[in-house]
């Protein structure tokens, strides 16, 4: 009888599985066979651990059994040279000195090299790309460098900040402290009316030390006061730049000590007087030394009676240097005056901005709720616009100005009280909204553009009710204005 073909398949079902599980089996064993392999390869690996642990110990021994003459010769024998790994010295560095810094001689001109200016002084002139003496610098450098006090005239944009700092820093330098010297007590002190002024000047004067050894240190209000004191708490300070109120703090908690000043710089004095500083100002002089044991500058947009008083009361035969606001204005600055009424005034503004030429601007407006009005209206029409006020947090300053130097923002708009305080190059417009109340902040508006002899371009827009204004400001400036309509392009809707 034939075999069941069903059962047939199942028998071979079997074997197969039989095989299966055969090789499986195999595979398992090939495993145990690979783990036992890398274990005895672990004992291998740790017995030879073992051996150079006792072959070191043994060598330790020998060598401590060894005789005194073999150690000696040991000693005596020379290291062996190991591979330099420091950084190599640059091939082409050399130490700076003042044949690096080249400037021709030109007639009418003085350059920093007649001077006599200390090499690390003139190191950082070079770096700022400074040549030649402006005419404030020209003209004062001589005497503040024998140590005389001076009183200058001149608006900011004049090199006048250049002019005392190389002054003091000079004399910081050259004069070196005898007695032993205390945390808190700076060697030269600079008080000016505003935190912007303030910070520009401390950034001058980093820039100008930065291959000396002097520590600056800037007080102003609106920041961190414990940050402003712990600068001076592990580093003897040498020149603080302060505003008049932040000052009297420090005076007042006792934080810093003035009587060891030998330098003093007070600038825009004008200003202070109109702010209403002179109390504070007059308070902080009284804590410096005596004025015949200190060299003070005083520096001045306007003297009227009241700045030449207080001159006279704090500096000691000085000597007077003038630069003239007209030849500063006209000189460096295109001046227009457009006649607008005042509901075309904003269309006019829109259209100057949207000129091809125009391509950093700063606005001027007299009061906080103007300012605050036009940069709304202005960054509506997309463009990139900052604005300064009294109102606005020193933090929030001090990065607006910081856009506008790196081209973030094209346009700010101003309050004067702040504006003095703005240094930027390249600001190629200025633009009067309103004209200023005072004829000397005319001035010191135009003078944030065309600064140091560069050009610029100064647009005032005057309306029906601001055109009495201008003969005061003919009469500072000694010269008649020419007002003209603007072109009919500028009145177009925008």
């Amino acid at each position: 009888m034939g075999q069941d073909p069903t059962n047939a398949s199942q028998e071979d079902t079997k074997i197969q599985d039989v095989k299966v599980e055969d090789t499986k089996a195999q595979d398992a064993t090939a495993e145990d066979t690979k783990t036992q392999d890398i274990k005895a390869e672990g004992t291998k690996a740790e017995d030879v651990k073992v051996e150079d642990t006792a072959n070191t110990q043994s060598e330790t021994k020998a060598q401590q059994e060894k005789p005194e003459s073999d150690t000696k010769k040991q000693q005596e024998k020379p290291a062996q040279k190991r591979p330099n790994r420091a950084r190599k010295p640059r091939s082409n560095q050399k130490k700076w000195d003042i044949s690096q810094f080249e400037v021709a001689p030109v007639e009418g001109k003085r350059r920093f090299h007649d001077l006599n200016l200390p090499d690390v002084l003139m190191h950082g002139i070079q770096d700022l790309k400074f040549e030649y003496c402006s005419p404030i610098q020209g003209e004062i450098l001589p005497h503040t460098l024998q140590g005389f006090d001076a009183i200058g005239k001149a608006q900011t944009g004049t090199g006048k900040t250049a002019a005392f700092l190389i002054s003091l820093i000079t004399d910081l330098l050259t004069h070196e402290v005898e007695h032993e010297r205390y945390l808190a007590e700076p060697r030269a002190l600079i008080v000016a009316p505003t935190r912007e002024l303030a910070m520009q000047i401390a950034e001058d004067a980093k820039k100008l030390c930065k291959y000396a050894d002097l520590h600056v240190v800037l007080m102003v209000g609106g920041m961190d006061y414990t940050k402003q004191k712990n600068a001076m708490a592990t580093k003897l300070v040498d020149i603080v730049v302060a505003t008049p109120g932040r000052l009297i703090d420090f005076m007042t908690r006792k934080d810093l000590h003035l009587d060891m000043v030998e330098n003093l710089v007070l600038d825009e004095a004008d200003r202070m007087l109109d702010m209403g500083f002179i109390p504070q100002v007059k308070r902080i002089v009284r804590a410096t030394p005596r004025i015949e044991s200190r060299q003070t500058q005083l520096f001045s947009a306007t003297f009227n009676y009241d700045v030449l008083e207080l001159a006279h009361q704090w500096t000691h035969e000085a000597v007077s240097i003038e630069v003239a606001p007209e030849n500063v204005a006209t000189d460096t600055v295109d001046q227009k005056f457009y006649m607008v009424s005042n509901d075309d005034k904003f269309k006019l503004l829109v259209n100057l901005l949207k000129q091809d030429d125009v391509t950093k601007v700063i606005i001027f407006a007299n009061r906080r709720d103007q300012t605050q009005r036009l940069y709304d209206r202005v960054k509506k029409l997309g463009i990139k616009i900052g604005i300064l006020s009294g109102e606005i947090t020193q933090q929030k300053r001090t990065r607006t100005l910081e856009d506008l130097k790196t081209g973030k923002l094209d346009v700010l708009v101003a309050t004067d009280v702040v504006g003095r305080g703005i240094h930027i190059d390249g600001v190629t417009h200025v633009i009067n909204y309103t004209l200023p109340d005072n004829p000397e902040d005319y001035v010191h508006r135009i003078g944030r553009t065309g600064r140091a002899g560069a050009e610029g371009i100064a647009i005032t827009l005057a309306c029906e009710y601001e055109a009495f204004e201008m003969p005061a400001i003919e009469d500072l400036l000694g010269k008649k204005l020419t007002c003209e309509l603007p072109p009919e392009e500028l009145l177009k809707p925008y």
